[in-house]
């Protein structure tokens, strides 16, 4: 007990001085804290190698709507609808109870609730890259929940899937992150797989659209009636951290319409960077480590704003 209150004191002593995000914000108040977090991240991986991507994919969309502050996990209230069951995220997103696994460790870890939700889904973004095979890079920490959420938010400020270059790119560009961050963070699709639903107009009503081989298999996989919520690989190996996604593009494999706006093959737009990472893994590793970093840094609540919930799925 003692030593609980002696961290929550020098917690509040850096809210209270209005601490920035740094990466070692836990090292003094819960020492144990990221090595629980990615004990039960490598757990849920073992169990589930799709898990990966699917808590990758969870910071990603937190981020993306009002920033970095854990919303994406709120269960809806009466007082507002929140974000899992906006149109992006309804029926796509998973992992919620990985993260209430690590939500427990961690406070069991830390003797009480110091680790933010917002944190938990950084930090285990992170450790799912690394657990599939990818880099690891020195996450910043310190935020804190929010106290809301909104499914109008969600809808407006997630990229879609069947979205255009040009739309991708302002979305990108509207969140602080540049060219560069756009191809190389949808370089997280080098993990994970995509719903039936999410791709499957493309096969039938645009021709030419995908490599044919990969489109006669697809279609035998999504019939043009029923079937959305069958899966594919977003690339060849769906569960390795690797540079497969970005050759798939240059040969017309691009599963969603996103993906596959990314590269064209007319030298413009991003075909430059595609076609580079494709042909320099270790470029695409360190890059990849520097834009989670930046997109980490999104408009996180930091000092004595927010909160730091005991429970993920709704506010104190």
């Amino acid at each position: 007990m003692a030593s609980s209150l002696i961290a929550l004191a020098f917690l509040a002593s850096l809210i209270s001085a209005g601490a920035q995000l740094n990466p070692n914000f836990y090292d003094a108040v819960c020492p144990k804290a990221l090595s629980t977090i990615r004990m039960v991240v490598e757990e849920a991986i073992a169990e589930e190698p799709r898990m990966g991507a699917s808590l990758l994919r969870l910071h990603f969309h937190d981020c993306f709507v009002n920033g970095c502050d854990g919303s994406i996990l709120l269960d809806d209230t009466p007082a507002f609808t929140g974000e899992k069951t906006a149109k992006p995220n309804k029926n796509s997103l998973r992992g919620f109870e990985v993260v209430d696994r690590i939500k427990a460790a961690v406070d069991s870890a830390c003797n009480g609730s110091l680790v933010s939700c917002a944190d938990i889904l950084a930090v285990a973004a992170r450790d799912s890259v690394v657990a599939l095979g990818g880099p690891s890079y020195r996450v910043q920490l310190g935020r804190r929940d929010s106290t809301t959420a909104s499914t109008a938010d969600a809808v407006s400020n997630m990229p879609s899937s069947t979205s255009d270059f040009p739309a991708l790119l302002s979305n990108f560009l509207s969140h602080g992150l540049s060219l560069a961050d756009l191809v190389v963070l949808s370089g997280a699709h080098t993990l994970g797989f995509a719903r039936c639903a999410s791709f499957k107009a493309r096969l039938y009503n645009e021709t030419g659209a995908v490599d044919g081989r990969l489109a006669g298999s697809l279609k035998a996989r999504c019939p043009p009636r029923g079937g959305n919520n069958r899966l594919a690989p977003l690339d060849g190996s769906p569960a390795a951290f690797d540079t497969a996604y970005f050759g798939g593009l240059m040969g017309k494999k691009g599963l969603l319409h996103s993906d596959q706006q990314l590269f064209k093959g007319d030298g413009g737009g991003s075909d430059g960077l595609v076609k580079y990472y494709s042909e320099n893994p270790k470029a695409f590793v360190d890059d990849f480590g520097a834009s989670m970093v930046r997109m980490g840094n999104m408009r996180p609540i930091t000092g004595s704003n927010g909160e730091v919930r005991i429970n993920c799925r709704k506010v104190n």
